[in-house]
């Protein structure tokens, strides 16, 4: 949890109490995206997010995110969207193919619906480097992707007044 807020992932109390976030985890590697999800979502609740207005959706794996993510904004269901996921590298092709395609379905939901959709799918070489990312500090991808959300929110509540 964080300890000291930064300036910039503190959310006037308006936002943070009104805004609705979507996390959606990919099961697949579930001890690397589990971590993600716990830092993710301790840092969205002490910025004073409410606890139900962060829905948590889980999926099989990475390239199922963007077809959730794209639902959620066809829905209007969530004011920022925090895909959560990790591809490892194998032997074959197929990691560059999900992380790649993974990607750009996220970026599409995002440019066809003018939502922020926050990407911290890890595409890492090793198991290694993927626990690195998702370990219990500060340097943990989901707990990043919870600041960016909340600079996102912020950001956009300048455009509604």
């Amino acid at each position: 949890m964080l300890k000291k807020k930064t300036e910039e992932a503190i959310l006037p109390k308006a936002v943070a109490q009104k805004s609705q976030i979507a996390i959606i985890r990919s099961e697949f590697n579930g001890e690397i995206t589990e971590s993600l999800e716990k830092h993710c979502l301790a840092v969205l609740l002490d910025a004073g997010v409410r606890r139900a207005h962060v829905k948590q959706y889980q999926v099989p794996g990475s390239l199922e995110i963007p077809v959730v993510a794209r639902i959620i904004a066809q829905k209007k269901a969530a004011d920022v969207i925090i895909a959560l996921g990790a591809v490892i590298r194998g032997d074959t092709y197929h990691f560059e193919l999900v992380a790649n395609e993974c990607a750009r379905g996220c970026m599409n939901v995002a440019l066809e619906f003018n939502i922020p959709v926050i990407f911290e799918v890890l595409a890492a070489y090793n198991l290694t480097q993927a626990a690195k990312r998702a370990g219990n500090n500060k340097m943990n991808k989901g707990r990043e992707a919870a600041l960016v959300a909340l600079k996102m929110l912020k950001l956009l509540s300048n455009f509604k007044r």
